[in-house]
C-alpha cells in the first residue's frame, strides 16, 4: 500500500489530551477552539489519553477513570461533533500499544533522554512523584506510534510542541529506513493557541487552583473572579492604568463585545473605570459565553449512556483504521506468519 492511500479523500489529523481533570478556559481557548475548526475541513481522531496520564498519574488510575466520560463531556460541549470526528479511548486500541513496543526495539535511548519535557516535567514534578520510570522516559514512542498508527498527514501543534513532532518523525523515517516506506513523516498544522494567564498572574492550571473551568457554575466563577490579579501599577480607583499590563484584559480579548472592550480601554486608561466594575463586566462576558456549553453538557448528562456510546462507536473506528496499519507493519518485521496460521487450521 501507498504511504498516500489513505480511506478519505480528506487529509488526516490526530491529536489527543490527557484526562486528568476538568477542563477550563485555557484548553478551550489553546486547543479546543481548534479542533472545533479543524473537524470540518479535515478527517480528525482525537482521542482520550488514558495510558499517557498514567505515566504521570500511576499512582492513582482510580482518579483516570473518573476524569475520561468528563473530559469526552466537555469536548462535546465545547463543539466536537462525533458525527463529525472520532472521538476514541486511546487503551480500547490496543494496536497503540503493539506498535508502540515495535517501535521501542529501534528507538535510540539518546533521543528520549534529550526530550525537552522530559527534563522539563521530571524537574517540576520532583519531590512530588517519582518519575524515573520506564513509562515516563519512554512516552514519546508511545506518542508517536499514537500518530503514526493512523498515518496522518497533519498533526495540529503550537510552535512550542515542534521538537515533539519532530521525534515522532524521527521514527517513522527510521522506521522507513530500515523495513521500507510505510509511514509519512507528519507535518505540524501550526495552531495560534490563544494563551489566557491563571487568575493569579501564573500559568492557567489545575495544579495552581487559578482557572475557570467550563462546567463551573456562575456563582463558584464570581469569587475566583472578584479576587482576580489585575494591573500591579494601579493602586487606587483614580489612577490610570494599562490595560497591556493587566492580568484580567487577555479575557476581555477572548471573550467580550469589540465595542465593550474599546469602552474598558478608554475607561481603564482615563480611570473613568475602576477594577471591580471590569470585573463585573468580564462576569457578564463569562455567562454568556459559558452559558451555551454549559446547556450542550447538561443536555448530555441526562443521558448517562451518551458518553459511552460516542466512545465506543469511535473506539471501533479507530480499531479499523489502526489494525490495518499495525498488519502493514507486522508484515514490514516479518512477523506475519502464514505457515503458522496453516498449521492452526490443521
Amino acid at each position: 500500500m501507498n504511504i498516500d492511500d489513505m480511506s478519505t479523500s480528506r487529509q488526516r489529523i490526530v491529536s489527543g489530551m490527557r484526562p486528568t481533570g476538568p477542563l477550563h478556559l485555557g484548553h478551550y481557548f489553546g486547543v479546543l477552539v481548534n479542533w472545533v475548526e479543524l473537524q470540518d475541513q479535515y478527517d480528525c481522531f482525537f482521542f482520550v489519553a488514558d495510558w499517557h496520564a498514567l505515566t504521570s498519574e500511576y499512582a492513582s488510575p482510580t482518579r483516570i477513570r473518573e476524569f475520561v466520560p468528563q473530559l469526552v463531556l466537555d469536548w462535546v460541549a465545547a463543539g466536537l461533533d462525533p458525527t463529525k470526528c472520532t472521538i476514541f479511548l486511546q487503551s480500547q486500541v490496543k494496536e497503540h500499544a503493539e506498535l508502540q513496543l515495535l517501535f521501542s526495539m529501534f528507538t535510540p535511548l539518546g533521543w528520549l533522554e534529550r526530550n525537552p519535557t522530559y527534563k522539563e516535567v521530571k524537574g517540576e514534578l520532583e519531590g512530588a512523584k517519582d518519575l524515573s520510570t520506564y513509562g515516563f522516559l519512554g512516552y514519546p514512542v508511545l506518542m508517536a506510534a499514537d500518530i503514526l498508527i493512523y498515518r496522518p498527514h497533519l498533526v495540529p501543534v503550537g510552535q512550542d510542541q515542534l521538537p515533539h513532532l519532530e521525534l515522532t518523525r524521527e521514527i517513522a523515517r527510521r522506521f522507513n529506513h530500515l523495513y521500507g516506506s510505510l509511514f509519512p513523516e507528519p507535518q505540524a498544522k501550526l495552531t495560534e493557541a490563544q494563551k489566557l494567564p491563571g487568575l493569579d498572574g501564573r500559568k492557567m492550571s489545575k495544579s495552581y487552583g487559578n482557572a475557570v473551568h467550563l462546567s463551573e457554575s456562575l456563582e463558584d466563577v464570581t469569587p475566583k473572579i472578584m479576587s482576580m490579579l489585575t494591573d500591579t501599577n494601579r493602586m487606587r480607583r483614580k489612577d490610570p492604568g494599562n490595560p497591556d499590563h493587566c492580568n484580567l484584559f487577555p479575557y476581555h480579548g477572548l471573550i467580550t463585545d469589540e465595542q465593550i472592550r474599546r469602552e474598558i480601554i478608554v475607561g481603564c486608561t482615563q480611570a473613568g473605570l475602576g477594577c471591580v466594575d471590569c470585573k463585573k463586566m468580564l462576569l457578564q462576558s463569562l455567562e454568556r459565553f459559558l452559558e451555551p456549553i454549559q446547556a450542550r453538557r447538561k443536555a448530555l448528562e441526562a443521558e448517562p449512556d451518551r458518553i459511552w456510546e460516542i466512545l465506543d462507536a469511535g473506539d471501533r473506528k479507530a480499531r479499523d483504521q489502526a489494525g490495518k496499519t499495525l498488519a502493514l507493519a507486522r508484515a514490514k518485521l516479518n512477523l506475519e506468519y502464514s505457515e503458522l496460521a496453516a498449521f492452526n487450521v490443521k
